[in-house]
Order: structure tokens, then sequence, then C-alpha cells
């Protein structure tokens, strides 16, 4: 059954207020208002708004996220990295070339360290927020199939504003549709973990991660 089949009805206006201000209105704010150097403290909070708001959804089980092993395919899982990984060094040669590999080359250390906290310190709250937290809880108020995947997508770029980079809402864009279709498609929260883990790894160590920088952040306005 699908998931957002599972979301109890509620105030629909109430509902939509909460999406609005969560994943449009906040976002915004944060790209808009706020200096690179707090940028990532609000997101951290508005993350922890968005785990409590999602305990708090009726029919919710933490217990969900551990299901959907079985859709893991690891032939899936390598022809997206290889994916991912063709892409990352045709946009880093096309627009950075300096900074190709440069943490391998410089940083190994901090690289290593990047690898090994990105799933769980990154990938894995983004998905709490961006994909149980919306098909869930908004499920019932949002558009259904792909047309909800494609706005996921949108919402999960617009989340990334704050680096005011047409090449980070490319990527998150891209990302957003495999990792929602994991979520929403295959049933698979662990699956859209580790496809976004593998994706974020890949970009640091190409060098795309100068993208992601909040030092190199650039407001057009």
């Amino acid at each position: 059954m699908p998931y957002r089949h599972l979301v109890a009805p509620a105030s629909e206006s109430r509902l939509w207020a909460e999406f609005l201000l969560f994943f449009v209105i906040a976002p915004v704010a944060i790209a808009a208002l706020l200096p690179a150097t707090v940028m990532f403290s609000a997101l951290f909070a508005l993350t922890a708004l968005g785990v409590v708001l999602l305990h708090a959804t009726d029919g919710f089980h933490w217990r969900e996220l551990r299901q959907g092993n079985g859709a893991i395919s690891l032939r899936f899982l390598a022809v997206f990295a290889v994916s991912v990984f063709l892409t990352c060094l045709a946009v880093v040669y096309a627009f950075e070339p300096a900074s190709a590999f440069s943490l391998l080359q410089y940083e190994p250390m901090l690289l290593l360290m990047i690898l090994l906290l990105y799933p769980v310190l990154s990938a894995l709250p983004q998905e709490i927020v961006f994909r149980p937290l919306f098909f869930r809880r908004y499920g019932a108020i949002l558009p259904e199939g792909h047309h909800g995947i494609i706005l996921n997508a949108a919402i999960f770029s617009l989340a990334h504003l704050m680096y005011w980079n047409w090449v980070v809402a490319a990527m998150t864009f891209s990302g957003g549709l495999v990792f929602a279709w994991a979520y929403e498609i295959r049933r698979s929260f662990p699956l859209a973990v580790l496809l976004h883990a593998v994706a974020g790894n890949l970009v640091f160590l190409t060098g795309l991660g100068i993208y992601f920088y909040s030092g190199n952040v650039v407001r057009p306005f």
C-alpha cells in the first residue's frame, strides 16, 4: 500500500500552512536573509523541527523506515554510482577543473571524514525530512505518482537555494527525482538513503563539493 494512503485525515488548510512554511518559506528566508555563517545552524534547527513533525504524524511509526531492504539492488547501486561519478567528472572539468579531486590530493583526511560522516549526518537526516515527512505527513494534499515525485524533487532543490548556484540546483533536482522514486515507488527508505549517500560522497570525491561550501556562497543581490 502506498505510504500516502496511510496518512490520517487532517485539516487540509493546516497541512498546507505547515507545508508552505516548512518546505517553501523557511528555505527561501534562510537563503535570502541569513548570513552564510549561520545558514547551517538554521538548517539544523529546521531539520530537527521536521523530525518532530514526522514523529507527531498520525499513523507514522519509526520502524517503517527499516522496511524495503529487499528493494536494494547492488547492480542498480553500481550503475547509479558510475552514472553519478561520470556526471560529476563532466561538470567539474567543464566548470571547475582546478577543483577536480582536490580533497583527495590536498586534504585526504578531511575527505575520509566526509565520506564516513556524510551518510549519517547529512544524507540520513535529509532523507527523513524530504521523503517520509513529505510523503507521509503531507501526501494527502499533494499530487500523486510522478507529479508528486517531481514536486518532491523541486522542493528538495529549493532547500539548496542557499548556495545560489545553478549546478547545485540541477544536481539536487536530479538527485531528488531518484531519491523520491526509491522511497515512493520502490517503497524503500534504506535505498533512498544509500543512493543519497553514494551521490553525496561522489560529489565531494570528484571536487564538486566546492559548490556545496557555504564560504563560496555569493548572493545575486
